[in-house]
């Protein structure tokens, strides 16, 4: 039987400071738990009200749909919420990676995740200010891509300085992404907010600055949603930049 404990903790874990206070976060939903399940991450608990969808009694409780409905982060709440272990994650230099800085959307982090594996990228390097991966809202919006994509918080500065190689920067004002004619392995690529972009420090370390042309000069929209300006870049240079 949950608890009413269980139910205020599993709550709790909406917080950042709870999620690294207690080494977990929630993952909600069959796909994305399986994903979970299938990767490196390790189950904790499974709340369901149909244990048998899973056949892991031995860490699963029968919950009501009025006490998932309780827990959950979801408008909808599906059949299973599971609490998954925090791991520990290294840059592994053998993968190829974007960087993102200062992402606070978290609806955005958990779209460009997705994309990223998409395309195979199996790293995104943040800044330390962005949104955290683990937020309930990042983790369902990746769709169980974060099972499989590591994020890793850093200095981004002191990364770019370290790395020594060319960063290629995005911005409305930048040159055509169309004419980028360098190899995706030359250099390294950063993403910016949508409110404010890249920040200062860091574009005065990027090499040049590129865009996503306009089909034609009459369309008024200023700009895109960060998670689709990413998939659109990262996209271009995996399938039609190959120089």
């Amino acid at each position: 039987m949950v608890t009413k404990n269980e139910l205020k903790y599993i709550r709790r874990l909406n917080n950042k400071s709870e999620r690294i206070k207690n080494n977990q976060f929630v993952v909600e939903g069959e796909k994305s738990i399986k994903d979970f399940l299938s990767s490196d991450y390790k189950l904790k608990k499974l709340f369901s009200t149909h244990p048998e969808d899973f056949n892991l009694y031995e860490i699963t409780e029968k919950i009501s749909s009025s006490q998932l409905k309780q827990i959950s982060f979801l408008k909808s709440p599906n059949k299973h919420l599971g609490l998954f272990e925090i791991k520990n994650k290294e840059l592994k230099k053998d993968s190829q990676y974007i960087l993102i800085d200062s992402i606070n959307d978290p609806g955005n982090l958990g779209t460009i995740i997705r994309s990223a594996e998409w395309f195979g990228f199996k790293q995104i390097i943040c800044s330390k200010n962005s949104v955290d991966c683990y937020n309930p809202k990042v983790v369902q919006a990746s769709m169980g891509s974060l099972s499989r994509v590591d994020i890793i918080y850093t200095d981004l500065i002191e990364f770019i300085k370290n790395e020594k190689i060319p960063i290629y920067g995005t911005s409305k004002d930048g040159k055509s992404i169309l004419e980028f004619s360098n190899n995706i392995n030359t250099g390294l690529w950063i993403f910016g907010s949508e409110a404010n972009g890249i920040s200062n420090d860091i574009s005065e370390l990027c090499e040049s600055f590129y865009s996503i042309p306009k089909s034609n000069k009459d369309i008024l929209t200023e700009s895109l949603n960060l998670s689709t300006s990413v998939s659109l870049i990262i996209g271009y240079l995996k399938f039609f930049n190959r120089s």
